[in-house]
């Protein structure tokens, strides 16, 4: 939760004041149908591997929240204070299983993508 207007610079790595919140303060419900359109925009992209899936709340939404897809991050942070790593914390994926399972799953599609055969036409 940003501590301004916009998650700025400063806000997000000098003053210290905006706060990663998890899980969010949001409705069991609403938690499902961000995690499906999350999923949705993953597999319309054919992303592989991670992506951090950002959605924006319009704010003072009441009972019909208006809910907005913000970013699909295919590389998203990975340091000390970056939300992709705490959030598959807080899932029980500790950070050095999250890379393991990102080699594996880097493998497992090199394997996938070497068994495809591609042909080439060649117009005369």
């Amino acid at each position: 939760m940003p501590s301004r207007n916009f998650y700025s610079y400063e806000s997000k790595y000098l003053d210290g004041t905006s706060k990663l919140l998890i899980p969010a303060p949001i409705s069991t419900e609403l938690t499902l149908r961000i995690q499906s359109l999350a999923l949705q925009a993953y597999r319309l992209i054919d992303c592989a591997g991670m992506a951090r899936v950002d959605f924006l709340l319009a704010e003072g939404a009441g009972k019909s929240e208006e809910l907005y897809l913000g970013e699909l991050n295919t590389i998203p942070g990975f340091t000390q204070i970056s939300m992709y790593p705490k959030l598959w914390e807080h899932s029980g994926l500790s950070y050095t299983d999250l890379i393991d399972r990102l080699i594996e799953l880097a493998l497992e599609r090199k394997i996938e993508r070497d068994r495809t055969e591609r042909r080439f036409h060649r117009e005369s």
